[in-house]
């Protein structure tokens, strides 16, 4: 656990030694951590940091595997619905062209940003950091992909569209005949993979790999 400095140890201090912690602004000399070692916050005891074991091509395995996902949990049939005789095959891109359809484009958009193309847009984008890192080529394009991808790690909301989709099926569960499709297992698998990659990218050694101060981020 990093120990905070005095004000005349923080000007004796270059900047990319210093560590400021993200929730009480603590601001710490940076320690220097072995594998699978963390970093936490002396006052707060948030995490700081953590320096995890092969973490580029760990993240590159669920970049691919998420990207893999993307197609089938978007345009597969999350679930089937049988009323009156008639069925219906309902996706997540079909749900947005509903709601277009139904003269809610506003609303489209939204859903289709929120759901499909933020999130195509972030995996893309840490694909190409990875792969900049990996690859030793380009660390000033992976720089502009990776502050683009933290600009909009908030506009994917795989979360709020699935637990629409749960609302949807209890309400429906009593009024129709409802059959899940592979689609719902295929976005619940890459809600959980995006999810293992935001613990397993760490950021801290991305940025540093980034900007040539860990060669060895992918050990």
């Amino acid at each position: 656990m990093p120990d905070p400095l005095t004000t005349e140890a923080l000007d004796a201090l270059p900047l990319n030694e210093l560590v400021a912690c993200h929730e009480c602004d603590l601001l710490l000399r940076k320690p220097v951590l072995n594998h699978g070692e963390k970093a936490l916050c002396p006052r707060c005891g948030y995490e700081l940091y953590a320096h995890r074991h092969n973490v580029v091509n760990r993240s590159l395995a669920l970049v691919i595997t998420a990207l893999l996902l993307f197609v089938p949990a978007n345009f597969m049939p999350i679930m089937q619905l049988h009323l009156l005789g008639q069925s219906s095959d309902d996706t997540v891109w079909s749900g947005v062209l509903g709601l277009y359809n139904s003269q809610m484009r506003g609303v489209a958009v939204v859903v289709f940003l929120c759901s499909m193309a933020i999130p195509l847009l972030k995996l893309l984008c840490q694909l190409l950091v990875l792969l900049s890192i990996r690859l030793d080529i380009g660390r000033s394009y992976g720089l502009l992909c990776y502050r683009i991808y933290h600009h909009l790690r908030d506009w994917g909301m795989l979360e709020v569209y699935f637990m629409g989709v749960l609302v949807a099926i209890v309400k429906l569960v009593d009024l129709a005949e409802l059959t899940v499709g592979l689609g719902l297992f295929c976005f619940i698998s890459l809600l959980l993979v995006q999810v293992w990659l935001e613990v397993v990218m760490s950021p801290h050694q991305i940025w540093d790999a980034l900007s040539g101060e860990d060669l060895h981020a992918g050990d």
